[in-house]
């Protein structure tokens, strides 16, 4: 079989004109697919440029494949299972500016370049005060943006009508505000001039959003199948499930450029989407990020397996249902009904969402997706959510490394993997001291969480305990048994 390229497959050839930062399998799988529906209709006629926003990615890969790659969407809709594929083909470019800054800088003297699009994880927009040599490659993704519109406004002499339609997807609050400001912040400390800041503050488009849909990835344990099914090599095949939502705020020239809501599929311009997001974000992916300790430490790898389990299962719904739901200020027959599609997407049985693969970058995640929900509820109820700290606890027990006799393969910011290293290397045996070390860790959580609640570091020290000396299993079926995992032996 041949390796998938234009010989295979035809290849419009259409103008560059959205810049992309990240070619993981979340945005191939969910803006790709958009911007390959726009395409389809008519509503559009643009190609992406995909950026590696790390040293290390699939540029290269991508690349080697004339960007063409395959997606799978599999699922239920309308109560039947469906499985679709479909050869993705709006990828014109691919480059890693670490190898090759030259070439993406002159992507900014552009003159069909109009949209960027980001997904670079949460911890991807945040101001790195290092980056400021501008002659290589900056480390940050806001560095890197900024020195693309640099370069763009000096190409065109601050012209008001080159600036971009800049949408971020990181899973961030007012992601696009926040990307605006650390590029205000960042190009400070670079001491940039004024009027090019004025510049990039009034004549790019900035707009928030929030995504969602379930992109498992790469699907290692049927690829086989599916090279037989298909008749080529696809080594960047991505799978998804069929639901799907894009929320954009409503931002006029990001509408007139990127018509996403034109062709039928669930995209919506709205005018505030802070229910979307919070809903989204407390219960699907506060949800995964509560189960991946728990399930993972009990010897399970993936989503399905975790809520088909009987134990397991248990605990996310009622984490879900009785700690997140109460928290969020829409009408609970809204919540229910989403909080029960949620479950019912987890169960897609054509889906394998490793578990691991939603681990990547835990403490970061911990914090933007279940520390709001800790906060509210104990604003809410007075009272703690046990479930949520459980999960807590589970998350720290996961970052001592060991499932069993395995190693564990974290994957976060160094910082943070050495500090998690240092807490547990430290360790002697006093629960108490680990609880109230690590939820004072205020670097990681950018407060000293002791203080939430008085009983919040003896209630993590007693599941901390549970857990490193009866095992996750044994704990988790005595903390759902309702024994709030401090069983006697």
């Amino acid at each position: 079989m041949e390796l998938i390229s234009k010989k295979l497959f035809d290849k419009p050839q259409r103008k560059i004109k959205i810049m992309q930062f990240g070619e993981g399998n979340f945005l191939r799988a969910f803006v790709e697919w958009i911007i390959q529906d726009l395409n389809d209709k008519g509503a559009i006629s643009s190609d992406v440029v995909l950026v590696q926003p790390m040293p290390f990615g699939r540029v290269k890969e991508l690349g080697d494949q004339d960007g063409l790659y395959t997606l799978r969407l599999e699922g239920i809709d309308g109560g039947k299972k469906v499985k679709n594929s479909q050869v993705i083909n709006v990828v014109g470019d691919c480059l890693n500016p670490f190898t090759d800054y030259d070439k993406f800088l002159a992507y900014g003297e552009s003159e069909d370049l109009e949209i960027i699009i980001s997904n670079t994880t949460e911890a991807g927009i945040a101001v790195d005060p290092t980056d400021t040599d501008f002659t290589v490659c900056p480390k940050s993704y806001p560095g890197k943006l900024l020195a693309l519109l640099k370069r763009r406004y000096d190409k065109f002499k601050g012209a008001k009508d080159k600036g971009l339609a800049i949408i971020p997807c990181e899973l961030i609050d007012n992601n696009g505000d926040e990307l605006y400001r650390c590029l205000t912040e960042l190009a400070k400390i670079n001491k940039m001039d004024k009027k090019f800041i004025e510049w990039m503050q009034t004549a790019n488009h900035f707009t928030s959003t929030l995504v969602d849909r379930i992109v498992p990835g790469y699907p290692r344990n049927e690829i086989e199948d599916i090279q037989k099914e298909t008749g080529y090599i696809d080594n960047n095949v991505v799978k998804g499930e069929i639901f799907h939502l894009w929320v954009l705020k409503k931002e006029a020239h990001v509408q007139k450029v990127l018509p996403a809501d034109s062709t039928g599929l669930n995209v919506i311009f709205a005018d505030d989407i802070k229910p979307y997001k919070q809903r989204k974000v407390k219960i699907l992916n506060g949800s995964h990020t509560a189960m991946v300790p728990v399930a993972y430490l009990c010897g399970i790898d993936t989503v399905g397996e975790a809520v088909n389990d009987e134990v397991i299962g248990k605990f996310v719904r009622e984490f879900v249902f009785e700690e997140v739901n109460p928290t969020i200020d829409l009408p609970q027959d809204q919540m229910t009904a989403f909080a029960n599609s949620v479950i019912e997407r987890y169960q897609n049985p054509f889906i394998r969402h490793e578990l691991m693969s939603i681990a990547l970058n835990s403490t970061t995640k911990f914090k933007t997706r279940l520390l709001p929900t800790l906060l509210d509820y104990v604003r809410i109820k007075g009272e703690l959510p046990k479930r949520l700290l459980f999960a807590y606890s589970a998350l720290v027990t996961f970052h001592k490394g060991k499932r069993g006799e395995e190693d564990i393969k974290l994957a976060d910011d160094p910082a943070y993997l050495a500090k998690w290293e240092e807490l547990w290397t430290n360790f002697n045996g006093d629960y108490d001291k680990l609880a109230k070390d690590v939820l004072g860790w205020t670097e990681a959580w950018d407060m000293d969480m002791n203080t939430i609640h008085p009983e919040i570091t003896a209630t993590v020290a007693k599941y901390l305990k549970a857990m490193n000396t009866k095992g996750m299993r044994a704990t988790v079926e005595c903390f759902v048994a309702g024994c709030n995992g401090s069983c006697k032996e």
